[in-house]
Order: structure tokens, then C-alpha cells, then sequence
């Protein structure tokens, strides 16, 4: 690859995932004190990136894929995103600011996949050079934290402002970078859903670790959508920036799975991920900004451990179990699930229980924070153990893992998916057990 087109896609990832970090994170906390909204509704906000992650790999499948070049579909999206995201900073009713929501993630999400469609394109050698390439979209969403969290702007309009014009820029940008045309193919329905692979579930270990998949995004859900009110709300000071901790324990995690699967194996890695879980809201639920303070920063280090040790294990196990002519479809599959049913119904239920603990005090209404945190770790116990006892397959032999591999965050692209789990796993020589 030239330096040229490497710097082309090293930018392009870098504002990808800078433009989602800088409004997703806070966006609850914003929510709650500038639009005062209940946390009903915060998890129905959340709730739209899930229903996006649903729509749009119909969108790249039958579509983009198809009919238009992806650079030029890239900055399309990007340029209408912009405008969608400056509209969004001047509402001041929740009901119009939902849909807008809905409308810029529609817009958002199928760039994901585009973005690693540009980038593989131009690779000669994807496993080597794609991670070199994405770890700058882990840098960008770290970047966006820190920018918003020592700016102190986590409940200003100020953030989808700065998406903005980040997406704005990437729109621009995205015009120039190395031109990808159509396939001419249009992917089948089945396709996109994963039906091509739904003969995994013949076998009732599968349907375990897809049954807990779907509802380890229940607790997921809880963090993504009220870790950043809650922090906000006990008094820690530039509570987004300080959460950029668990990118960078991602990053420093996933470096430590090769060793973590030879000596542990999938479900001794899976069922750490699970339990991480419930350790990490329990550290929520008694830590404070006072002496305990050491407990919400652990509580915070540990997404890599939850996220890493769990998610990224499934995608290697999807990997695995799955036979080449329905790999892909497998993979699919599994992110429809999470990404898509898992989160939509976390969202609401984070919601619904957040604001089951809001309680009046002498006149102040106040989120019981401990009782809230106490949940998701309850379900993530119950999820743990179904797992422990019901998931009796297992993966053994030698796994070499690319330790160059970065972070993954949600992606709706079935082949950038198959190739970042490729990129971890085609060297490997496995078996499967019964």
C-alpha cells in the first residue's frame, strides 16, 4: 500500500469513529440535564442506533454495494450527516429530537461498513494491514472523550456541534479517497439476516451462546447508555475523558487473548467476559467519588476484560463453528442479535429501570444509583451461569492470535467482520468438542 493511501485511510478511520465518540458517550448526560428528559426516554434514544444497525446492512447489501461507488456513498452520507447532527444541537423537545436521532444513525451506521469496504479494498495483505489502519478509529474515539470531558462540554449542544463539523470534513474528504466501484452483486435477504446459517442451531450449545449473546446486551446496554450520567451525577469531574480508560484496556486486553486462549480456552474466556460484568457494576454500585473512588475506576478499566474476553471470543467461536459457505452469513447473524435485538431491548429496559430508582427526597428527585447498578449485575450473573452450565462445548488446540489486532467496536459489515476474526484466527488449528 503507498504511504499516500495509507494516510488517506488512517485519517478516514481516525474521523469515523472520532464523530461517533464525540456525541455518543454523553449523549444521555446532555439528554437528562439540558433537554430534562427521563431515563425512559434516554434508553429510546439509545435505542435508535440499534434499529440503524438493523436497517442498514439492507441498505450496503442491496443498495450501496450495487448501484454506487462506496467513497462517493461515504460522503454523501457524511455531508447529509452533518447537517443532520448541527439540526440536532439546535432542538429543544425530546420528540424531535428523537427522530433526528433516528435519522442520523440511519445515516451513520452503514458508513461503518463502507469505511472497512474502501479500506480492504485497497490492501494487498488485509490480516497485516487493516489493524495498523484501524487502531487510529480506537484513537479517534479516545481523542473525542478526552476533547469533550476536559472542555468540559458533556452536557452542552457543543458535542453534536463538533460531529458536525468532523462529519462535515469527512464528507469533503471522503470524495478524494481511493475509488471503490460497485460490486454489481446485490446481496440476498437471507444473506444480510444469517438465515444461511441458521443449521448452527441443531446443536443446543450454539443456541446457549446465542440465547446469552442476545442478553449480556442488557447489561452492555446499562453502560453505554448511564455510565456517563451516573459519574456526572456523583461529582466526577470530566467523567468522559476518565471513561476513555476502558478504550485504552480494550486495546492493552486484546493484546493478552493469545495467551488467554491457551491457557484458558472459550468458555473459561467467555464466562470471564460474562462475570467481568457483574464485578464491574458492583464496583458502580458501591464506589464513590470519596475513599471508593478506586472502585469506579476499575469498574471503568474492566470494559476491556467485559467487552474483549466475551464479544470478541464469540466472533472467533462464530468463526470456528462455521463452515466457509455460511461463515460470513454466521457472523451476521450474530451481530443482528446483539447489535441489533440485544441492544434495542437493553436500551429499553436500562431505561425503564433507571427510572424505576428515581425517588423523591425532600422535594429532589434523585437516581438511586446503587440499586440501578445492582441490576444489570444480577442479570449478568443469571446470563453467567446459564452459560457455566448449559455451554458444553468447547474450542482446543493451539491459537495464534494477531497481536497487532485492535479494538472492535459495533460493526454491521458481515465482511469486515469476517476479516477482522480472520485476522485472529486463519492461522489457527482447532478442534471442536462435543
Amino acid at each position: 500500500m503507498k504511504n499516500s493511501v495509507r494516510l488517506r485511510l488512517s485519517v478516514l478511520m481516525l474521523l469515523e469513529y472520532f464523530i461517533w465518540g464525540a456525541w455518543y458517550v454523553t449523549m444521555g448526560t446532555y439528554l437528562m440535564s439540558s433537554l430534562e428528559v427521563n431515563a425512559t426516554q434516554v434508553g429510546a434514544a439509545y435505542a435508535n442506533l440499534s434499529i440503524a444497525a438493523i436497517i442498514s446492512p439492507f441498505f450496503v447489501g442491496l443498495v450501496a454495494d450495487r448501484f454506487f461507488s462506496a467513497q462517493k456513498v461515504l460522503g454523501t452520507l457524511h455531508l447529509m450527516g452533518a447537517a443532520t447532527l448541527y439540526y440536532i444541537s439546535t432542538v429543544e423537545h425530546f420528540q424531535k429530537f428523537w427522530w433526528l436521532i433516528l435519522l442520523y444513525t440511519l445515516l451513520y451506521m452503514p458508513t461503518m461498513s463502507l469505511v472497512n469496504s474502501i479500506s480492504f479494498s485497497q490492501m494487498e495483505d488485509p490480516d497485516k494491514e487493516f489493524p495498523r489502519i484501524r487502531v487510529l478509529g480506537t484513537l479517534g474515539w479516545i481523542a473525542a472523550g478526552l476533547l469533550i470531558g476536559f472542555m468540559d462540554l458533556e452536557t452542552s449542544y457543543m458535542t453534536f456541534r463538533i460531529a458536525a463539523y468532523c462529519s462535515l470534513l469527512l464528507g469533503i474528504l471522503s470524495f478524494f479517497l481511493p475509488s471503490t466501484p460497485p460490486t454489481g452483486k446485490s446481496a440476498s435477504i437471507s444473506a444480510i439476516l444469517g438465515l444461511d446459517a441458521l443449521v448452527l442451531f441443531k446443536k443446543r450449545s450454539f443456541v446457549v451462546f446465542f440465547v446469552s449473546s442476545i442478553l449480556v446486551c442488557i447489561p452492555l446496554a446499562f453502560y453505554y447508555n448511564f455510565a456517563n450520567p451516573f459519574l456526572n451525577d456523583i461529582g466526577m469531574e470530566n467523567a468522559a475523558a476518565k471513561m476513555t480508560l476502558g478504550q485504552v484496556s480494550e486495546l492493552l486486553f486484546m493484546l493478552l487473548m493469545p495467551l488467554a486462549f491457551r491457557r484458558l480456552g472459550i468458555k473459561k474466556m467467555m464466562l470471564i467476559g460474562i462475570f467481568a460484568w457483574v464485578v464491574r457494576y458492583l464496583l458502580f454500585a458501591y464506589g464513590d467519588i470519596g475513599p471508593g473512588i478506586w472502585m469506579l475506576y476499575f469498574g471503568i478499566i474492566l470494559h476491556g476484560v467485559c467487552y474483549d474476553f466475551f464479544f470478541v471470543s464469540g466472533q472467533i467461536y462464530i468463526d470456528k463453528k462455521s463452515k466457509p459457505s455460511f461463515r460470513n452469513s454466521a457472523q451476521g447473524l450474530i451481530t443482528f442479535a446483539t447489535y441489533g435485538v440485544g441492544m434495542f431491548i437493553g436500551s429499553f429496559v436500562s431505561g425503564a429501570v433507571t427510572d424505576n430508582f428515581l425517588v423523591d427526597i425532600n422535594g429532589i428527585l434523585s437516581y438511586q444509583w446503587e440499586s440501578i447498578w445492582l441490576v444489570p449485575a444480577i442479570i449478568a450473573l443469571l446470563v453467567g451461569l446459564l452459560f457455566m452450565f448449559f455451554f458444553r462445548e468447547k474450542l482446543v488446540g493451539t491459537l495464534k492470535v494477531d497481536n497487532k489486532m485492535p479494538h472492535i467496536l459495533p460493526n454491521t459489515d458481515n465482511r469486515g467482520q469476517k476479516d477482522l476474526v480472520g485476522g485472529l484466527t486463519d492461522s489457527a488449528d482447532l478442534k471442536t468438542e462435543r
